[in-house]
């Protein structure tokens, strides 16, 4: 995977996380430096894990479906951009948790289970995990500090088109990773 592409998928993988950090800064009546920091932290330490856990399960299988891979990482990437842009139109979600680190924990894994079916779906492109997994980790810590302190400013609408960017992305990745393969290959 090229460096563009996984900075793009980072960043797709990330818009959970993003959106996430939002709805905590606006839920939140203090909004910290320490608060930012530990979401960010918290999001980009889980989004970053769970590409590793996924890419060794993926690993396992990869030689038995190396011929219907690409379909496998364009069809997980197809679904989780659709779930994303479903996600951009609800109106309402509950993230009020506290800022100990069992209730970031809950937020940090539940915002990073797309990740865990993209590592598997990086698992058939023989990339560097460890270099992946560690720029999807920096930036959504990135985007998840932003998050949290657009969230105290601005609300709801920051937050779907978040998820919408998000969603698009990953759908337009699962698309050029298809297109690769198919023609290029």
């Amino acid at each position: 995977m090229d460096t563009a592409s996984l900075l793009i998928l980072s960043v797709g993988l990330a818009m959970d996380a993003f959106a996430a950090s939002i709805f905590k800064g606006l839920s939140e009546k203090t909004h910290s430096i320490k608060n930012s920091l530990s979401v960010g932290l918290c999001f980009g330490f889980f989004q970053a894990l769970m590409p590793v856990i996924g890419f060794s399960l993926g690993r396992n299988f990869a030689e038995e479906i190396r011929a219907i891979d690409h379909w496998i990482a364009f069809f997980l990437l197809l679904i989780l951009g659709i779930q994303m842009i479903k996600e951009s139109r609800e109106e309402y979600c509950e993230l009020n948790y506290g800022f100990d680190f069992l209730s970031l924990a809950k937020m940090g894994i539940a915002t990073s289970i797309d990740a865990l079916a993209v590592g598997v779906g990086l698992a058939f492109l023989n990339i560097d995990i460890v270099k992946s997994a560690s720029t999807i980790g920096i930036i959504t810590a990135i985007l998840s500090v932003i998050g949290f302190k657009i969230g105290s400013k601005l609300g709801l609408k920051s937050k779907q088109m978040a998820e919408l960017t998000g969603g698009l992305i990953l759908i337009g990745l699962g698309i050029k990773i298809l297109i690769e393969h198919l023609f290029f290959h």
